[in-house]
């Protein structure tokens, strides 16, 4: 896929990120992923992106990667992009991210580099390295050790034409303005804070109306009807959803540090889509957090 028309993709419409399967021992489970996929295929997602945060890439191996994202395309690719999560180190992300466009995924998602804090120069001279080892789209996240500002982007988008989105993932928002007037049209622009329906409204007040949301993955009829509603400012939809699923769903979420995977891995085993534990550090929900999941998740309906 052409930057141009991934772009256009991911301009409107919800993402969403798969949950990466896995057995009781931790090793990577290709039927269930791609059985995950099928499920999730149908749901009207504008693309999914495959090793992301919600699919754990931090616990991953570049092998493992390159599986999942091969998979991905091969499960969804005619009907939904897939566009794959790299990390890591800048070699390791390149390495990643050209597996990733020979495997056909039709764009590229940069998450934070791993461990180091480090110098705007230094990150952007990672992020540029990065788009320009392939030629399909790619897609920039500031967060945690990604923080760019609105001027190391301008650069970055002289000197890599196929570096063609924005997701934030910081909640700063007057940066997020700032990035948005300086930059304009240049990019498209994603919600990325979780969980992102709960931002979903101001963000789209500020200029970003598109989101990835991790509750897609077991709960996908209720989240395109979140994000049809904030769309469409139907705040009674909107409110009410806050209300009787999410901020109570906040609540088990904070509980403790990783839960934003672990309780959406909860979630498929509660509707009956098991994508097995988290991989170490993060820990699994306890039996009684995912009995408070379940209630809520049972209040929405059938999906």
């Amino acid at each position: 896929m052409e930057p141009q028309a991934l772009k256009a993709v991911v301009s409107e419409g919800l993402l969403s990120f798969p949950l990466t399967d896995f057995t009781a021992d931790g090793t990577f489970e290709p039927g269930g992923y791609a059985r995950r996929l099928e499920w999730l295929k149908p749901y009207g997602a504008s693309a999914l992106f495959a090793a992301g945060g919600t699919g754990e890439l931090f616990s991953l191996t570049p092998d493992e990667h390159k599986s999942i994202v091969s998979l991905a395309v091969e499960v969804c690719g005619k009907d939904v992009p897939i566009i794959a999560g790299v990390g890591y180190s800048t070699r390791i992300a390149i390495e990643m991210a050209q597996a990733a466009e020979k495997a056909g995924a039709a764009g590229i998602l940069v998450l934070p580099h791993y461990l180091t804090e480090a110098d705007q120069e230094g990150v952007a001279a990672h992020v540029e390295a990065i788009c320009k080892s392939v030629g399909i789209g790619v897609i920039i996240y500031n967060r945690a050790t990604c923080k760019l500002s609105a001027d190391r982007l301008a650069t970055l988008a002289e000197r890599c034409p196929n570096l063609i989105g924005f997701k934030d993932g910081l909640g700063d928002i007057e940066l997020m303005t700032t990035i948005r007037r300086r930059m304009g049209d240049r990019f498209s622009y994603l919600g990325g804070l979780p969980t992102a329906e709960v931002y979903a409204a101001a963000y789209r007040a500020i200029g970003v109306p598109v989101y990835s949301s991790a509750v897609f993955n077991f709960i996908p009829r209720t989240a395109m009807e979140f994000y049809r509603a904030v769309a469409s400012g139907d705040t009674a939809t909107t409110d009410r959803l806050l209300d009787q699923f999410f901020l109570p769903y906040l609540a088990i979420r904070n509980r403790k540090a990783g839960y934003a995977v672990s309780i959406v891995k909860a979630g498929a085993a509660v509707v009956g889509r098991p994508a097995g534990p988290v991989r170490a550090p993060l820990v699994d929900c306890t039996p009684a957090e995912v009995e408070d999941l379940r209630a809520l998740i049972e209040a929405l309906g059938p999906q």
